[in-house]
C-alpha cells in the first residue's frame, strides 16, 4: 500500500509492508473540470476488493466529483478508470449498474410519490431480471423500511430515506458501492447503523465501497483504507488505523 504525503510542495510516497487485496476499481490520473475550475487534479487510486476504502477531505476537496467522475456523471478531460480489469472511462452511466457498480449519491435521493417497494424496484431497471429474493434480502437488512415497504417515500425519516437509497442500490447486487456522505444530517446513532451495516457486508459477502465522508472519524472507524483529498490531489494514501493515530494529518486535513 502506498503512502503518498505532501509536506510543503514535495510529496513523499512510502511503501507500507502490509499485503493488499486485489483492486476492484483502479482509478489513474483522473482529472476534471467545472467550466474553469479544476475540481481534480491528477487523482490516482485503488479501491481494493472485499474492503471499504474511505475519501476524505473538506468541502471542496474534489471528493464528490471523484465518485461523479467514476460512475460517468462528470466526464474527465484525462485519466482511467477501470472496473475488474475493463476501462469503463468513456462508458454511459446507465451501463454502470450492469458492470457492478452502484452510486448512491449525496442528499438521499428518493422518489417521494413511490412506495417504498417501488423505489427499490427502481434499483433494478438496469440490472435484467431481479427476483423477490433480493428484495427480501434488502427488507432483511433494514427492518425499519420493512415495516414502510407499502408506504409512499414521503413519510420516512431522513435516516429511514438513507437506508432506503442504499438499498435501492444494492438490489442490482453491485460489486462495488460508492456512496456520497451517507452521514450527512443525521443522528450519530443511525450513522453507526449504517457504517456498521456497511462493515458487515464487506466481511460477509465481500461488497466493496468507496465511501465518500467528511465525517472522517465515522468513516476510519469502519473503513480499511483511507485516502485524503485536498484541493482535487490526493495528499496521503494509508491504512485507515494509521490515518486515525496521525495527529498531525487529522488536524491539517481531517478536522478532529
Amino acid at each position: 500500500m502506498t503512502d503518498a504525503r505532501t509536506h510543503g510542495s514535495t510529496a513523499v510516497t512510502t511503501t507500507g509492508g502490509t499485503a493488499t487485496a486485489p483492486a476492484l476499481l483502479e482509478i489513474e490520473g483522473l482529472t476534471s473540470s467545472y467550466g474553469p475550475v479544476r475540481a481534480l487534479d491528477g487523482v490516482s487510486l485503488s479501491a481494493e476488493a472485499g474492503r471499504i476504502t474511505a475519501v476524505l477531505g473538506a468541502n471542496g476537496a474534489g471528493k464528490t466529483t471523484l465518485l461523479r467522475t467514476v460512475s460517468g456523471l462528470v466526464r474527465c478531460s484525462a485519466g482511467r478508470v477501470t472496473l475488474g480489469g475493463e476501462d469503463i472511462t468513456s462508458a454511459p452511466v446507465e451501463a454502470m449498474v450492469g458492470k457492478g457498480m452502484a452510486h448512491v449519491p449525496e442528499g438521499r435521493g428518493v422518489i417521494a410519490e413511490l412506495t417504498v417497494d417501488e423505489n427499490l424496484r427502481v434499483g433494478s431497471l438496469f440490472r435484467g431480471k431481479v427476483g423477490r429474493e433480493e428484495f427480501d434480502r434488502v427488507y432483511d437488512l433494514f427492518p425499519r423500511i420493512a415495516e414502510r415497504r407499502d408506504q409512499p417515500a414521503h413519510v420516512l425519516s431522513g435516516g429511514e430515506r438513507q437506508m432506503l437509497v442504499i438499498g435501492r442500490a444494492l438490489i442490482a447486487k453491485p460489486r462495488i458501492l460508492l456512496l456520497d456522505e451517507p452521514s450527512l444530517g443525521l443522528a450519530p446513532r443511525i450513522v453507526a447503523q449504517i457504517f456498521g451495516l456497511l462493515r458487515h457486508l464487506v466481511d460477509t459477502e465481500g461488497l466493496s465501497v468507496l465511501l465518500v465522508e467528511q465525517n472522517a472519524r465515522s468513516a476510519l472507524s469502519v473503513a480499511d483504507v483511507g485516502v485524503v483529498l485536498n484541493l482535487g490531489r490526493v495528499v496521503v494514501t494509508d491504512s485507515a488505523r494509521t490515518l486515525m493515530g496521525d495527529e498531525d494529518l487529522r488536524h491539517a486535513y481531517l478536522g478532529f
